[in-house]
């Protein structure tokens, strides 16, 4: 998909400087929320089957309702945006699902800090340090604990009886070339493996 340069040149009429394109309040930001709402209402139309200008069947009790506002945390920070509703509370949306709060892999880094040996104390002041995210300590233990049985199994897991281990290294020499008589640095490759019982 290919952005013309009049619809670049209408988004950035009005960026001065980097703040008004990447900041809290940027234009890189604002297009995320409207991005993702503009989804969120394609799908409530493919839900309901009909367009949100149309009017519904006369029998289709099932209708739009509104849109209620959620806040997403990601590595843009808050994301506020608002998710359409429909009447008898059916509709499922594939982009952002129902309960979730977090998006961009936002588990990922809070596991990836909790592996480095973060407490949880730490791995909030991280996060609202780098990201400008406040999360609960209670969200970091729930995201924590549903790895932990998983960290379990693979440090309860069963060794093999056997891992080579092949070390590679080079050693720098000084060789004379025969034909220019000229003193160069060169390589000597060396392999070291260890096999069984060896």
């Amino acid at each position: 998909m290919t952005i013309s340069k009049d619809v670049l040149d209408e988004l950035l009429n009005g960026v001065e400087n980097a703040e008004d394109l990447l900041g809290d309040q940027g234009l890189v930001k604002e297009l995320k929320v409207r991005l993702m709402e503009r989804m969120l209402g394609a799908e409530l139309t493919e839900h309901l089957g009909y367009e949100p200008d149309a009017k519904p069947a006369n029998q289709q009790s099932n209708r739009r309702n509104g849109t209620s506002r959620k806040t997403l945390k990601g590595n843009d920070g808050a994301l506020p945006i608002d998710v359409p509703r429909d009447r008898d509370g059916s509709f499922e949306p594939e982009l952002i699902k129902k309960g979730q709060t977090r998006i961009d892999g936002m588990d990922d880094k809070i596991i990836g800090l909790y592996a480095a040996g973060l407490s949880t104390r730490d791995i909030r002041a991280h996060l609202e340090e780098v990201y400008g995210l406040k999360v609960s300590a209670d969200l970091i233990s729930r995201v924590t604990d549903a790895v932990l049985e998983e960290v379990s199994d693979w440090q309860n897991r069963a060794l093999e009886p056997m891992y080579p281990i092949v070390f590679l290294d080079a050693l720098r020499v000084k060789i004379r070339d025969a034909e220019s008589r000229q003193v160069k640095n060169k390589a000597v490759y060396v392999a070291l493996g260890v096999t069984p019982g060896g």
